[in-house]
């Protein structure tokens, strides 16, 4: 059996970003994958087993599920490191993401070392100082401004440094 030409095989071995574009006619299907892309997983195979997906493309893949779904319930969404290994386009995308949820008034808590997505922050709570036996304790919470003159904070340093690139490049 064959749809305009392709077996189940060869639909299986599209990308979600082929199937968009394949499917076009196609309403509902267009809508659930349009979130795979909105996620920045548009590269990934229809067929692909979700045992493959790294963590941080479960996460997405966990939150275009969601997403398609357009539930009504308010939510927490925690997610755990989710733009390792990210290029910034996927990271805009998920941020994107991010932003949505929150319009639709759910929560977003994400534990997160990146400083690109840190400066987006509503608010941030740092931990350390250090690490191990040495972590684990509050050292500053407020907006990403506010961790950044934080002076006990070392993530409040380097954030300072990114919101002092962000002011320049933005003056220019």
């Amino acid at each position: 059996m064959k749809y305009k030409g392709h077996s189940i095989h060869d639909v299986l071995e599209m990308t979600a970003d082929e199937a968009l574009n394949f499917f076009a006619d196609q309403r509902n299907i267009v809508r659930r994958l349009r979130y795979l892309s909105r996620t920045g997983l548009g590269y990934v195979r229809l067929g692909q087993p979700a045992t493959t997906l790294s963590g941080g493309e479960a996460q997405r893949l966990k939150l275009a599920s969601h997403m398609a779904a357009g539930g009504k319930e308010k939510l927490l969404f925690v997610f755990d490191e989710p733009t390792v290994g990210l290029h910034f386009e996927d990271i805009r995308k998920l941020l994107s993401c991010f932003q949505s949820l929150v319009d639709a008034g759910h929560t977003v808590l994400v534990v997160e070392h990146n400083l690109d997505v840190i400066k987006y922050a509503d608010y941030v709570v740092d931990l350390g100082p250090e690490q191990g036996e040495e972590g684990g304790h509050v050292v500053a919470a407020g907006t990403p401004e506010q961790i950044a003159r934080s002076k006990g904070s070392h993530t409040g340093r380097f954030l300072r440094e990114v919101l002092e690139r962000d002011a320049v490049e933005a003056a220019r």
